[in-house]
């Protein structure tokens, strides 16, 4: 039986965001997790207004973030 290795969810967008930003995804998670205790959208939108990240890949950053804690 094969198994299905295809990377989901907000991981998925990983290889995207280190090619455009520039940074490693430990970066970003480092950012996030400096930023200290926001809400969700409130990390999003200092990603996008700060970084000029794209929504998609901020709320994926920041889901993932979530998901860990």
């Amino acid at each position: 039986m094969a198994t299905d290795d295809k990377v989901k969810g907000p991981a998925s967008y990983f290889p995207s965001i280190e090619k455009a930003y520039g940074q490693p995804i430990a970066h970003w998670q480092q950012v996030i997790k400096d930023a200290g205790p926001l809400k969700h959208m409130e990390l999003v939108n200092k990603l996008k207004a700060e970084h000029a990240m794209g929504h998609g890949h901020a709320n994926a950053l920041v889901a993932y973030f979530v998901a860990k804690k």
